[in-house]
Parts: C-alpha cells; structure tokens; sequence
C-alpha cells in the first residue's frame, strides 16, 4: 500500500530524508508576494515533487452525459482517481466549473482551470482558433476603447476566480496555453504583444482583483521555437510547463522548457494524449502530467498500462493526497 501524501509534511520529509540535496535548490516564493499560506504551501509541495514523485492529472469534459465521465472511467480502469482534475472556462461556464472545482477541493483534490475563449472572452475552442486581433496596440494601450472592453471581458474569469478564493480554493490557472504554436488568438500576434498580454493580466488579477489563490502556469506547446523569447518572466509566472499528444514523457520537450527555466521553477506536462509511464516520468521528472479529455484518454491509453501507471509508487492519486493538512494551518 502507498503512503497517503501529506501536502504539509512531504516537504519537511524530503529535506530530512534528502539532507543538503536542495541546499542550492530552495523553493522560491511564489511570483505574488502576497499569495495566501494555503496557495504558497500548495506551491513548495509541488516544488519538492520533481524527481521524486509525479502527480496524475485529468481534464474533464462536460458533454459526455456526465461531468464525471473521465473520473469514472479512470476508477473503473485503476481503482483511482487523479490527484488533480482538469476544467476549462469556456464557454463562460464560470458556475459549472467553479461548483465541480469546490467539489474536488473538498474531496481532497487539486485543481487546475484552463480558458478556451475567443477575444472577446466568449465562446469556445473554435472562437480561440479563429479568432484575431487586427489592432494590438489599440487593445494593448491603456485607456482605449478597445481596451476597456478587453479588460471588462478578462474580468468574467477574475470574477469566477475571486468566488474561488473567497471559498478557500487554491487554483493552478493555466490561462492563454500553447500561445507560441500560433493558433490561438493570443499567440498569433507574435511574441512582444504575448509578453504584454500575458502581464495585462496577471498584474489586473493579481493587483487590482488581489486573487491571492492563483499559483500561474506559463504552458508552451510542443512544437514552438525560441522559448526565450515568450517568456514573460520570472516575476509573472510560477510553473513553466509544455504539452504533447505524441506519447511519453517528452524528454526534448522537457530540455526545451529547462532550457528557459533559469530560476528551477516547478515545470509540468499540461497535457498529453498516452500517457508516460512511471518509468519515463522519473527519467523526465515532470511534476505532474495531464491527460487530454474523451478520446485521447479512453482510444491512446490500453486499459493495463493506465492501471499500472495509477498503482505505481511514483503516481500520486487523489486517495494519496492530504490538502486537509494545509488548509487546517
């Protein structure tokens, strides 16, 4: 039987067991200075996983007759549930989500929200693909129309998100994702207004809604060239991480985001189609990975390798998760 995982404890284990190991690899704080103790205990866990332990991951879909159908796929397949559930804003589902994301984090789950909108932030999928902004400066520049009715539409997620927190839900928010494979809306005006973008609205969310509860996801996709160069910094993200749907762990991909990571941030595997295996994930120590919802789960993962993925020693599932610990200091 597999230790349950306390998220308060596993830190301080790891420096005993690991004397002088982190001596020049200390978790820094998290980008807000201001995070609350919860979301900055949350952060220093997900620090001293890499290379020890990876956490499974599962985004959800909400069309398949039940908000559940890849949980209980994964249960019925492994007995197991992912340590975190994957959920996505789209089309303006800010009460749908918020309610199954409080669900999860009362169940001793973490939580990481994604946004598939278009630049009006609504719609879905097809409207983040389609969409394009013609005048960047004019949406950019403070104080434009334009930009005042950007901003009113990033404030919905703000919105949803300061409900989140007021409700004590540290959020794992992976806003703008794969922004350098080009297409989507907030990556296909190029690297300088990304950074822009990208800062717009951490500095609104973080300075003016004062959403303490978010622990920032930078996630580049797997094709992108120039890492560097879309990265908007250190002091505006907090995990830097990539995605894949070409199976394994990604060992290049892994290089690639390092490569970037000059601070030894967390780095992450936000989504993939097969999983790795237990074996590759500690070769390629990602901090968690994520599987993709519907197909890519059920038709890219044969029924015994997702069992012994979810019973490996290195996996740590929901059952094996402790988040009461942080919450009650």
């Amino acid at each position: 039987m597999k230790k349950v995982i306390s998220l308060l404890l596993i830190p301080i284990f790891i420096i005993v067991a690991f004397s002088g190991c982190f001596s020049d690899n200390e978790p820094t704080r998290l980008s807000n200075l201001n995070a609350n103790q919860t979301t900055q205990k949350i952060y220093e866990y997900l620090f001293y996983l890499s290379g020890e332990h990876a956490l499974s991951a599962q985004q959800e879909s909400t069309w398949m007759d039940s908000s559940e159908y890849e949980m209980d796929y994964i249960f019925d397949k492994t007995g197991k549930y992912p340590a975190m559930r994957g959920l996505d804003y789209m089309n303006d589902d800010f009460q749908g989500v918020n309610e199954r994301a409080l669900k999860w984090w009362n169940n001793g789950g973490l939580v990481t929200i994604c946004w598939h909108t278009g630049m009006d932030f609504s719609g879905a999928w097809e409207e983040a693909k389609d969409d394009n902004i013609t005048d960047w400066e004019a949406v950019l520049k403070d104080g434009t129309d334009e930009n005042k009715k950007f901003i009113e539409g990033m404030d919905k997620a703000a919105r949803a998100l300061a409900e989140l927190r007021d409700k004590g839900v540290t959020v794992i928010w992976r806003p703008f994702h794969e922004f350098d494979g080009g297409w989507f809306w907030w990556g296909k005006g190029g690297a300088e207004n990304f950074i822009k973008l990208w800062r717009m609205m951490y500095e609104r969310y973080t300075n003016y809604w004062e959403l303490d509860n978010l622990i920032w996801v930078l996630g580049y996709s797997h094709n992108g060239k120039d890492y560097d160069k879309w990265y908007p910094g250190d002091d505006y993200c907090d995990i830097i991480g990539a995605d894949s749907y070409d199976g394994g762990a990604q060992r290049k991909l892994y290089n690639k985001v390092k490569s970037v990571n000059k601070n030894k941030k967390p780095m992450c595997f936000h989504e993939c189609g097969a999983n790795p295996t237990s074996e590759e994930l500690k070769k390629t120590p990602w901090i968690w990975f994520m599987t993709w919802h519907t197909e890519y789960l059920i038709d890219n993962n044969d029924d015994n390798a997702l069992k012994e993925l979810y019973n490996s020693d290195y996996i740590i599932t929901l059952d094996e998760l402790d988040i009461n610990s942080i919450k009650a200091s």
